[in-house]
């Protein structure tokens, strides 16, 4: 194993040693947090500023501009702005490393719950038999939630973009908006799930990790400017959100510590019980159910989780083309090899000892039995049922 400290000695030192990073109040921003105030970013010549956001269009627009440097970021924020869609400007963007895996989850309100909505069979029934449409808020329109809310709605039936409202909310205004009645259901990432069954504000229906048992969710993200202008910098970074990451899992004392940690108010202001449990891996849902999710929120798996394959950055792109995003394929392993960096990760990983999988590729098996390998993504974005791609050519159809 090379010595993690050479990278500051000569001429492998940072050539950018303050940074500032994003980062939104959740609880998969943990290992930023931990990076930056547990002492992981000093050996390697860095101090981190974090820097809270107050949505994911307001951590975009300062990542692009460079008041950012790298930060907390949705997968699906990273590739819109990359591709340019969104309302944004195309810029080149890079993904340096996964930062977690599962998490998140959808949750409705107390008053679908009192009208017997507590199950997917009973929420499709209503959507198709009601005249009024339910709205359910995302956090970003091409993020992670959206892709996930959509994904888990077309599986039970309902077409998200005609059969529901969709709406843009920050993850910790979620549950003001659950009580006010101003949403009827929504997909985020903790706390603010926990926070809504705490606060008896609703319930939650379907983890995310349901939809796509160890699904890429968080990454951190930056402009390839950065990395092209700082590429030991970049390294370094990775190095040091590694060190955190891992120790995060090393026990459940440090899970623990974690989540004291998070809850103070410069990072969630958040009560420590509405993160630990599912930080833990402890489930309620509201309805009286209760288990260990096999699942849970990840950060390292012996760097599973951190390995930036091509196939996670390209199913996102499948589904911008699903739903409409796009209106034509892109190349899609062109331009997830253009993002990953995964070349610079895997020297970040091997520096440290951790073992970086061979393949670029991932297989797994999503709650609607399709197989998602990276193999076919133009295929496999016209394999669904439901979409938005007919939509599209009918509109061409008309000019």
């Amino acid at each position: 194993m090379n010595d993690p400290l050479a990278w500051v000695n000569g001429s492998d030192a940072p050539e950018k040693s303050s940074l500032d990073l994003g980062f939104m109040a959740l609880t998969d921003c943990a290992s930023l947090v931990v990076a930056a105030t547990q002492g992981f970013a000093q050996p390697y010549g860095l101090t981190l500023h974090l820097k809270r956001q107050s949505s994911w269009a307001n951590l975009r627009d300062k990542l692009v501009s460079g008041e950012l440097d790298a930060a907390h970021s949705l997968y699906g924020l990273i590739y819109a702005v990359h591709l340019g869609i969104g309302g944004v400007a195309p810029c080149p963007m890079a993904v340096l490393m996964g930062l977690n895996q599962n998490g998140q989850s959808i949750n409705l309100s107390h008053g679908l719950q009192e009208q017997g909505m507590v199950s997917p069979e009973a929420l499709e029934r209503h959507v198709h038999q009601s005249r009024t449409k339910l709205t359910f808020a995302q956090t970003f329109p091409t993020g992670t939630h959206a892709m996930w809310l959509y994904y888990w709605l077309a599986s039970q039936g309902i077409h998200p973009l005609l059969d529901v409202n969709s709406v843009v909310v920050p993850p910790p205004q979620m549950v003001a908006h659950l009580q006010a009645g101003r949403i009827d259901g929504f997909c985020a990432g903790e706390p603010w799930c926990a926070s809504a069954v705490k606060q008896n504000q609703g319930f939650t229906l379907a983890t995310t990790q349901a939809i796509w048992p160890d699904h890429p969710e968080k990454v951190l993200g930056c402009t390839q400017a950065f990395v092209d202008a700082y590429p030991n910098t970049a390294r370094v970074l990775v190095m040091a959100i590694l060190e955190a990451s891992r120790f995060i899992e090393q026990g459940h004392e440090n899970r623990r510590s974690t989540a004291q940690l998070l809850s103070a108010r410069e990072y969630l202001d958040a009560p420590v019980d509405c993160i630990e449990p599912r930080l833990l891996g402890n489930y309620d849902d509201g309805l009286g159910n209760q288990w260990q999710d096999p699942h849970a929120l990840r950060f390292f798996a012996n760097g599973e989780v951190n390995l930036p394959y091509l196939s996670d950055g390209m199913w996102f792109m499948t589904q911008f083309r699903r739903w409409g995003l796009l209106r034509e394929d892109p190349d899609y392993l062109r331009v997830a090899r253009q993002v990953q960096q995964l070349a610079l990760y895997r020297q970040a990983a091997d520096a440290l000892g951790i073992c970086a999988a061979d393949s670029d590729m991932r297989s797994s098996q999503l709650i609607d039995g399709k197989t998602w390998d990276g193999s076919d993504p133009a295929g496999y974005a016209r394999s669904f049922r439901l979409h938005a791609l007919a939509d599209d050519a009918s509109r061409q159809a008309l000019r």
